[in-house]
C-alpha cells in the first residue's frame, strides 16, 4: 500500500518555500491535469503512462493537502466514507 504520509519531510519543506496558497493552487492544477489525462485515456490518445504520471503529481500535492488540514481529521473523514461506502455496497 502507498503511504501518503512518508514525505512528510518534503511536503514541510514544499509549503515552507512556496506557501500553502501556492500549493493549494497546484493542487488545484494536478488534479485538472488528472481529468484531463483520464479523459484522453478513454478516447485513446494517452496511454496508462500519462495516466500514472498525473496520478503521482496528484498523490504528493493530496499528501501536501492532507499535510496541511491535518492526517487525523483526514484519516477520520476516510474511515466515515469507508463505512457509507460499505453500507451502499451492502444494499
Amino acid at each position: 500500500m502507498l503511504d501518503l504520509m512518508q514525505y512528510r519531510d518534503i511536503y514541510r519543506q514544499t509549503i515552507a518555500r512556496w506557501g500553502e496558497d501556492a500549493q493549494h493552487d497546484q493542487a488545484i492544477e494536478e488534479c485538472a491535469e488528472l481529468i484531463t489525462v483520464l479523459k484522453h485515456y478513454r478516447r485513446d490518445r494517452v496511454d496508462a503512462d500519462a495516466v500514472v504520471d498525473e496520478l503521482a503529481d496528484v498523490f504528493l500535492m493530496l499528501g501536501q493537502l492532507i499535510f496541511m488540514f491535518g492526517e487525523q481529521a483526514t484519516q477520520d473523514a476516510i474511515v466515515e466514507k469507508i463505512a457509507k461506502l460499505n453500507r451502499l455496497l451492502a444494499t
